[in-house]
Protein backbone atom coordinates (compact mmCIF):
# COMPACT_ATOMS: atom_id res chain seq x y z
CA UNK A 1 0.00 0.00 0.00
CA UNK A 2 1.31 3.46 -0.91
CA UNK A 3 0.43 6.74 0.75
CA UNK A 4 1.49 10.17 -0.51
CA UNK A 5 0.01 13.08 1.49
CA UNK A 6 1.65 16.43 2.21
CA UNK A 7 0.23 19.08 4.54
CA UNK A 8 1.99 22.46 4.64
CA UNK A 9 1.37 25.80 6.29
CA UNK A 10 3.52 28.64 5.05
CA UNK A 11 3.65 32.09 3.49
CA UNK A 12 3.56 32.88 -0.21
CA UNK A 13 6.92 34.12 -1.51
CA UNK A 14 5.36 35.97 -4.48
CA UNK A 15 1.95 36.85 -5.87
CA UNK A 16 0.37 33.88 -7.67
CA UNK A 17 -0.05 34.21 -11.43
CA UNK A 18 -2.91 32.41 -13.12
CA UNK A 19 -2.01 30.80 -16.44
CA UNK A 20 -3.86 28.45 -18.78
CA UNK A 21 -2.65 25.41 -20.68
CA UNK A 22 -3.20 25.27 -24.46
CA UNK A 23 -6.38 23.29 -23.67
CA UNK A 24 -7.66 26.08 -21.40
CA UNK A 25 -6.99 24.41 -18.03
CA UNK A 26 -6.16 26.91 -15.26
CA UNK A 27 -2.83 26.43 -13.46
CA UNK A 28 -0.99 28.44 -10.82
CA UNK A 29 2.51 27.72 -9.49
CA UNK A 30 3.34 29.15 -6.09
CA UNK A 31 6.28 28.93 -3.73
CA UNK A 32 5.79 28.63 0.02
CA UNK A 33 8.22 29.68 2.73
CA UNK A 34 7.79 27.08 5.48
CA UNK A 35 9.64 27.32 8.78
CA UNK A 36 11.41 24.27 10.14
CA UNK A 37 12.09 24.34 13.87
CA UNK A 38 15.09 22.78 15.57
CA UNK A 39 15.60 21.80 19.20
CA UNK A 40 17.85 24.82 19.67
CA UNK A 41 14.78 27.01 19.02
CA UNK A 42 16.30 28.44 15.85
CA UNK A 43 14.24 28.30 12.67
CA UNK A 44 15.28 27.48 9.15
CA UNK A 45 13.08 28.17 6.17
CA UNK A 46 12.35 25.73 3.37
CA UNK A 47 11.02 27.02 0.05
CA UNK A 48 8.56 24.54 -1.44
CA UNK A 49 7.05 24.70 -4.92
CA UNK A 50 3.32 24.00 -5.18
CA UNK A 51 1.21 23.54 -8.33
CA UNK A 52 -2.52 24.22 -8.25
CA UNK A 53 -4.90 23.17 -11.04
CA UNK A 54 -8.38 24.17 -12.21
CA UNK A 55 -10.67 25.73 -9.56
CA UNK A 56 -7.93 25.56 -6.93
CA UNK A 57 -5.64 27.58 -9.21
CA UNK A 58 -8.35 30.19 -9.78
CA UNK A 59 -9.10 30.40 -6.04
CA UNK A 60 -5.43 30.90 -5.11
CA UNK A 61 -4.87 33.53 -7.81
CA UNK A 62 -7.96 35.46 -6.74
CA UNK A 63 -7.67 35.44 -2.94
CA UNK A 64 -3.99 35.08 -2.06
CA UNK A 65 -1.04 37.42 -2.36
CA UNK A 66 2.64 37.60 -1.45
CA UNK A 67 3.25 37.19 2.30
CA UNK A 68 -0.13 35.62 3.02
CA UNK A 69 -0.39 32.46 5.07
CA UNK A 70 -1.88 29.44 3.34
CA UNK A 71 -2.57 25.80 4.20
CA UNK A 72 -1.95 23.33 1.37
CA UNK A 73 -2.93 19.65 1.30
CA UNK A 74 -1.70 17.61 -1.62
CA UNK A 75 0.76 15.02 -2.84
CA UNK A 76 4.48 15.13 -3.58
CA UNK A 77 5.56 14.51 -7.15
CA UNK A 78 8.86 14.51 -8.97
CA UNK A 79 9.62 15.32 -12.58
CA UNK A 80 12.83 15.38 -14.58
CA UNK A 81 13.94 17.95 -17.12
CA UNK A 82 17.05 18.92 -19.05
CA UNK A 83 18.89 21.97 -17.68
CA UNK A 84 19.15 24.44 -20.57
CA UNK A 85 22.50 25.83 -19.39
CA UNK A 86 24.35 22.60 -18.61
CA UNK A 87 22.35 20.06 -20.61
CA UNK A 88 22.25 17.79 -17.54
CA UNK A 89 19.14 16.05 -16.31
CA UNK A 90 17.62 17.65 -13.21
CA UNK A 91 14.88 16.52 -10.86
CA UNK A 92 12.23 18.88 -9.54
CA UNK A 93 10.14 18.13 -6.46
CA UNK A 94 6.80 19.84 -6.07
CA UNK A 95 3.53 19.47 -4.23
CA UNK A 96 0.38 19.13 -6.32
CA UNK A 97 -2.36 20.82 -4.29
CA UNK A 98 -5.61 18.95 -3.77
CA UNK A 99 -7.02 21.65 -1.51
CA UNK A 100 -5.95 25.00 -0.06
CA UNK A 101 -7.30 27.05 2.80
CA UNK A 102 -6.92 30.34 4.60
CA UNK A 103 -4.90 30.34 7.83
CA UNK A 104 -5.41 32.69 10.76
CA UNK A 105 -8.24 34.68 12.24
CA UNK A 106 -11.16 35.50 10.00
CA UNK A 107 -11.15 39.20 10.85
CA UNK A 108 -7.43 39.69 10.21
CA UNK A 109 -6.57 42.51 7.80
CA UNK A 110 -4.21 40.01 6.18
CA UNK A 111 -7.21 38.32 4.58
CA UNK A 112 -8.57 41.11 2.47
CA UNK A 113 -8.51 40.23 -1.24
CA UNK A 114 -5.44 41.45 -3.09
CA UNK A 115 -7.56 42.27 -6.11
CA UNK A 116 -9.51 45.48 -6.65
CA UNK A 117 -12.23 46.46 -4.20
CA UNK A 118 -14.87 45.46 -6.74
CA UNK A 119 -13.85 41.84 -6.29
CA UNK A 120 -14.69 41.98 -2.59
CA UNK A 121 -18.25 41.10 -3.53
CA UNK A 122 -17.00 37.56 -4.20
CA UNK A 123 -16.65 37.12 -0.44
CA UNK A 124 -20.19 38.36 0.10
CA UNK A 125 -21.65 36.00 -2.50
CA UNK A 126 -19.76 33.08 -0.98
CA UNK A 127 -21.14 34.05 2.41
CA UNK A 128 -24.75 33.91 1.17
CA UNK A 129 -24.82 30.17 1.94
CA UNK A 130 -23.37 30.70 5.42
CA UNK A 131 -25.55 29.65 8.36
CA UNK A 132 -24.54 30.86 11.82
CA UNK A 133 -24.32 28.19 14.50
CA UNK A 134 -26.01 28.72 17.85
CA UNK A 135 -23.93 29.79 20.89
CA UNK A 136 -21.22 27.54 22.35
CA UNK A 137 -23.67 25.97 24.79
CA UNK A 138 -25.85 24.71 21.91
CA UNK A 139 -23.35 23.10 19.53
CA UNK A 140 -25.01 20.53 17.25
CA UNK A 141 -22.31 17.87 17.76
Amino acid sequence: MAFNKVILVGNLVADPELRHTPNGVAVTSIRLAVNRRFKSEENQTDFIDVVCWRQTAEFVAKYFAKGRSILVCGSLQTRTYDDRETGKKRTAYEVVADEVSFVGPKNSSEYTPSAAASQSTAFASAADDFVALPGDDELPF
